[in-house]
């Protein structure tokens, strides 16, 4: 674009007709959704722990992750309810399942993973019926993955552009953000000696959160600017910190000649206190976003315009390329069989 073109040409503000939003901002509460987010993530992952650490002979790691998944899930369902405003809301949308409605699924998961994390947790700390509990936790360890990633489904499934464009990257965040709070949950209270599942949680969960969480915020396209400015960007930037530190102490915690037992202990509380402040930074940064992209009209417009001109430029080019069907009239190229 030549400078007179620059000039004559204003820059395009996006508005929309009387101002409003071309997109409805979601009505969904702070901290009431941001915490379900992130406490779903955090019990999904205890559970499945607990169920191969209870396989494996690690009956305080074990113990641990049945509570944590008990009280993430109990709180994560009270957060949701609140949210909701009254609990007769959440009982309706259990009233049908509708496998094309992450919402759907997602309740059909909850619900059946509270009760069964809840029933493993009492049968642990009572000592009544343990063949009943067992198999409670185990069922709680079955759904565990699913509850962890599925809200990342449900946001990606929304017109939202910051969650939506992202649909590939949002799973690993919320997978891995996961996997290093209930890693996290463990650090701070399972057993030294059986720690060492958990900081291998913790690094892998680290691992893929960071990851795809850098993606997004690296990606080249304007719908990835929500995350690297104002709040979301303060919001992921502390839990990438958290995380990357967390991570760290919680190698750093071992067992070894160079850390005494206290020192050991004092280190790993450390790191599951940083993972699960940087999930819980991680769930409001990605929630944020997505209301500041729902909030500016250019999020919606420039990506559609993208697109556009992106499919308009492919058909142009699919019609006079190598191996395109030949127009109407035109002379038959050499070798092909005769009309």
């Amino acid at each position: 674009m030549s400078t007179r073109e620059e000039l004559q040409v204003p820059k395009a503000d996006f508005q929309s007709y009387y101002g409003r939003p071309i997109l409805k901002e979601p009505t969904w509460k702070v901290p009431d959704v941001p915490l379900y987010l992130f406490l779903g993530g955090m019990a999904g992952t205890s559970a499945t722990m607990a169920a191969l650490a209870d396989l494996t002979g690690r009956e305080g790691l074990a113990r641990t992750g049945r509570y944590a998944a008990a009280l993430g899930s109990t709180a994560s369902v009270v957060a949701l309810v609140h949210d909701l405003h009254r609990p007769t809301r959440f009982l309706n949308m259990l009233r049908v399942f509708k496998p094309t409605s992450p919402l759907s699924v997602g309740s059909w998961i909850l619900a059946p993973f509270s009760g069964a994390a809840g029933a493993a947790a009492v049968s642990t700390l009572t000592g009544v019926l343990p063949a009943w509990g067992r198999a409670a936790g185990v069922a709680s360890g079955v759904l565990g993955p699913a509850l962890s990633t599925y809200t990342a489904v449900l946001l990606a499934d929304t017109a939202i552009p910051a969650w939506h464009e992202y649909h590939r990257e949002l799973p690993f965040v919320f997978g891995g953000s996961a996997l290093a709070s209930g890693a996290g949950a463990a650090l701070l209270a399972a057993p030294p000696a059986e720690l060492a599942p958990a900081r291998r949680m913790a690094v892998l969960g680290a691992g893929i959160e960071l990851a795809a969480a850098t993606r997004i915020e690296r990606g080249d396209g304007i719908v990835g600017e929500p995350y690297r400015t104002g709040r979301p960007r303060r919001l992921m930037a502390a839990g990438r910190i958290l995380t990357g530190v967390g991570a760290g102490l919680a190698l750093a915690g071992r067992r070894s000649r160079l850390v005494s037992d206290r020192n050991a202990r004092l280190l790993s509380a450390a790191a599951g206190a940083s993972l699960l402040a940087g999930g819980l930074c991680t769930r409001f940064g990605v929630f944020y976003a997505g209301r500041v992209s729902a909030a500016d009209p250019k999020y919606v417009v420039v990506p559609q315009r993208e697109r556009a001109e992106a499919a308009a430029a492919g058909k142009a080019g699919g019609t006079t390329g190598p191996g395109s069907p030949p127009s109407p009239g035109s002379p038959p190229s050499p070798g092909s069989p005769p009309r």
